[in-house]
């Protein structure tokens, strides 16, 4: 009695893949380097030449968290936050991609997304693609179903 109760949460069954383990050690490294470069880029944007673009930098700035909350979600486990920053990538990428350039007076200056992040080699699109198809081959499987 006047025993300890343990919070501690058991992980995944053994031999399951984590978000972080294996090639999503890959993927929190890439998402840590676009969320520095991303937020330096931004912060510097808003802070210096915030009245020539302010939706491109603005826009910058949401690219920025967005690329922090999914490094967060996956070096700590945190699959709902990681799946909800992937998606939100993946839309921005291909709106903000699509407007770009279907419309470059409405962004007169690049944002990560541009252009389908091609300032970035385009990794800015296919990343949430490898996010998204890592949160799927990793996630935890149950025990099998006995069908009646």
């Amino acid at each position: 009695m006047g025993g300890r109760v343990s919070t501690r949460v058991p992980g995944p069954p053994a031999g399951s893949p984590t978000t972080a383990s294996g090639p999503g050690r890959v993927l929190v490294a890439v998402y840590g380097v676009f969320a520095l470069s991303a937020t330096a880029r931004a912060g510097v944007q808003l802070l210096r030449d915030w009245h020539e673009a302010p939706l491109a930098y603005g826009l910058s700035a949401v690219a920025a968290l967005v690329y922090v909350l999914a490094t967060v979600g996956f070096a700590r486990g945190a699959r709902r936050l990681a799946g909800a920053a992937v998606v939100t990538e993946l839309i921005g990428v291909l709106v903000v991609g699509a407007l770009s350039v279907a419309d470059p007076a409405a962004f007169p200056r690049a944002t990560v997304w541009s252009g389908f992040g091609s300032g970035y080699g385009y990794v800015p699109l296919v990343l949430p693609l490898l996010g998204l198809a890592w949160l799927h081959r990793s996630r935890r499987r149950g025990p099998a179903r006995v069908s009646a």
